[in-house]
């Protein structure tokens, strides 16, 4: 197929690190054939920025809009899905740091009788995904559905959407004893947040980090549908082909998955905070540990081994119309964020693990 016009920016300014990383980036002609290969997998468009020793890449390939030849914009903007979860568990442990949440809180002490069980399930359960809650999403209706599109632009309350979930039996006997992803159990953190906090989570996100980080790019929306300054639109499939699904109701993400943000801010983001900037190290670390033995999600946050055998912290996300993987070396001297576009049910994520490969291995 013919490739579509993309954007290669090399930023000579170098990165503060101390010493050479044990395995050296990609260089850029390298990191974008591994995006042009991402569209050739069946993306609409794809961004990505990495950092390394040398300084900063910016890439792109695919277009911003069907039927249109405009590149994807490298600093565009775009719906992050559960990295929400991450912003949201900082804001939790920086609470917990100040002594006005408590990791062994449990939902009935903040929630009165809005969780069947709640007196058994904690914050910690909540932010490791070993609550048991039903996972609301699966009681939504989701693309190609017509009762999909239906809810377009309906404002949904947490409330509303805790309540669907706890309607259905919990994924577990004993909180705490097995992970099961639950987008609920975040639901609830941004009610307790709320609540502790006298002000609803978003701001709380905005004011703990966004503010603070300068996060430019970064804006947690509430129930407006638009994305921003520039941005590459997000398509989901309908009948007969896809959907350009970039405005839309964020309110159904919610505390779980709401945030818009760019390739930059994440990096910056996750610098931020695996260097310290964010919690006290004693929660940072426990926001590193699994909930479970052999497992991979701590509080908030996730690792994944690349395929040369290094570790690397973050998280990824599904915003429906738009994917996002953010992802980090311990010692930060390493960063990848990639955003794509689809607009189909294909499997793009080894696709995508090659262009993380690609950032952190020889």
């Amino acid at each position: 197929m013919d490739r579509m016009r993309r954007t290669l920016v090399a930023v000579t300014t170098l990165l503060a690190v101390t010493a050479a990383p044990a395995a050296a980036a990609a260089g850029p002609q390298a990191m974008q054939d591994r995006l042009d290969d991402v569209v050739a997998a069946g993306a609409i468009g794809v961004l990505a920025e990495a950092r390394d020793e040398r300084g900063v890449w910016r890439g792109a390939a695919g277009v911003a809009e069907l039927g249109a030849t405009r590149p994807v914009p490298v600093r565009g903007r775009f719906r992050t899905g559960s990295i929400t979860k991450t912003f949201l568990a900082t804001v939790v442990l920086q609470m917990v740091a100040e002594r006005r949440l408590r990791l062994d809180d449990t939902v009935e002490q903040w929630l009165p009788g809005v969780v069947p069980g709640g007196d058994r399930i904690t914050l910690r359960h909540l932010l490791q995904h070993t609550s048991g809650l039903y996972d609301v999403v699966r009681t939504l209706p989701l693309p190609p559905a017509p009762e999909f599109f239906a809810n377009r632009w309906r404002t949904w309350t947490p409330e509303e959407l805790i309540a669907r979930a706890v309607a259905h039996p919990p994924t577990g006997e004993t909180p705490g004893e097995r992970f099961a992803y639950s987008n609920t159990g975040y639901l609830v953190l941004g009610q307790i947040v709320a609540k502790a906090a006298g002000r609803p989570y978003g701001e709380e996100i905005e004011r703990r980090i966004i503010g603070p980080l300068r996060l430019r790019g970064t804006s947690m929306p509430g129930t407006s549908p638009g994305i921003p300054g520039p941005h590459p639109h997000g398509y989901v499939p309908g009948d007969g082909g896809v959907v350009d699904y970039t405005e839309m109701n964020p309110s159904v993400f919610g505390a779980a998955g709401e945030l818009i943000s760019t390739a930059h801010d994440l990096n910056r983001f996750f610098a931020a905070l695996l260097g310290g900037r964010l919690l006290p190290a004693r929660l940072l670390r426990a926001m590193k540990t699994p909930g479970v033995g052999n497992g991979r999600y701590g509080l908030g946050l996730t690792w994944r081994t690349t395929g040369c055998g290094i570790r690397v912290y973050g998280n990824d996300g599904d915003a429906l119309a738009y994917q996002a993987w953010s992802f980090s070396t311990e010692d930060r001297r390493r960063q990848v964020t990639v955003a794509i576009t689809a607009g189909t049910q294909r499997d793009l994520d080894d696709a995508v693990g090659a262009v993380l490969d690609e950032a952190f291995c020889d």
